[in-house]
């Protein structure tokens, strides 16, 4: 028996092995999403000023660019030195009244007790008691001027109006500010993503679904956002869009990453990853039927349809055909 001959047997039990574990898989069209992949912006929802409410020298900067503040801190102090001199006008001008109300109110009650005795005239009571009066008005008009000097000594604290992170604070100390001028630049609100969708994806784009985020350069995988608002404004062939992802608050105001949006659907024809071989750079599929052959593909992108995996397959295969799958 020649060598051939006797390898027959051989050759024909390995096929019939190789046969009994392996398993055909149906080649049918399934529906997937198709995603744009886009550059989102990091913005911030609110970007309020925090602005001097009286003009003078900034006497202290308690904040920094990158500083977390809380609605109603104080970011800044500033001094008028007009101020302090124009309190102190007011104090003294209240000591004056206060000393002549309390002489008036003398007077008045010396002329209450000579009318008693006829030793004095109604019209000088009369005149004693609006002086009196005279000085109470003036006092508390007094009293009220100095209050207002008060408060705006008060509003030289710059507040912040929104709690958030500061991103600018254009002044130095002792740098004079002017009232309504900016101290601080803070972004509030929160976090979004904004993109900018080419204008052929508008009517494709529903707010509401959810969209994949990548992750930043060395800290790990991306995680899932929802898309939010759609702008109905196109601009320069663009179309604006929103997007709410959790943990942005550790992203730079201004920073780019990549979402992944859906855009539509279309038909693919794929197969398991283990029904592809590869021999001298050329991807291959075993085609089941009597007899069998090997097919030359093109395989795509990997995708997950149910959760199993698959590879795309751009050529090489038509539906209904059946694959040999180990």
């Amino acid at each position: 028996m020649t060598p051939i001959r006797a390898a027959a047997p051989a050759l024909a039990a390995l096929f019939l092995a190789t046969s009994a574990i392996a398993a055909e898989f149906e080649v049918t069209p399934i529906v997937i999403e198709e995603t744009k992949a886009v550059f989102g912006k990091v913005e911030s929802r609110d970007s309020v000023l925090a602005r001097a409410r009286i003009g003078g020298t900034v006497r202290e900067i308690r904040v920094d660019e990158g500083s977390v503040v809380k609605e109603g801190d104080v970011v800044a102090i500033i001094v008028d030195d007009k101020l302090a001199i124009q309190q102190q006008a007011a104090d003294a001008r209240l000591q004056a009244l206060t000393s002549q109300l309390v002489n008036a109110r003398t007077e008045l009650a010396r002329a209450e007790e000579l009318i008693k005795s006829g030793a004095t005239t109604q019209s000088r009571v009369d005149l004693a008691r609006t002086q009196v009066e005279v000085l109470t008005n003036q006092l508390a008009a007094a009293e009220a001027d100095g209050a207002v000097i008060a408060a705006m000594s008060a509003e030289g604290d710059v507040l912040a109006p929104a709690s958030g992170r500061v991103l600018r604070v254009p002044v130095t100390e002792g740098s004079v500010a002017l009232p309504g001028e900016e101290i601080a630049l803070i972004a509030g609100g929160g976090y979004f993503l904004r993109l900018a969708l080419p204008e052929r994806h508008a009517a494709a784009i529903v707010e509401g679904v959810t969209v994949r985020v990548g992750g930043r350069p060395g800290t790990g995988e991306g995680h899932d956002g929802r898309l939010v608002k759609v702008y109905p404004q196109i601009e320069d062939g663009r179309v604006l869009a929103d997007v709410e992802v959790e943990g942005l608050g550790d992203y730079f105001v201004g920073e780019r990453t990549m979402v992944w949006i859906p855009v539509g659907t279309r038909s693919v024809l794929s197969v398991p990853p283990e029904a592809i071989t590869t021999r001298h750079g050329v991807d291959y599929v075993h085609l089941a039927g009597d007899p069998g052959r090997d097919v030359a593909v093109i395989p795509g992108a990997s995708i997950s349809p149910g959760g199993e995996p698959r590879i795309e397959i751009l050529s090489g295969l038509r539906a209904g055909d059946s694959v040999l799958t180990p």
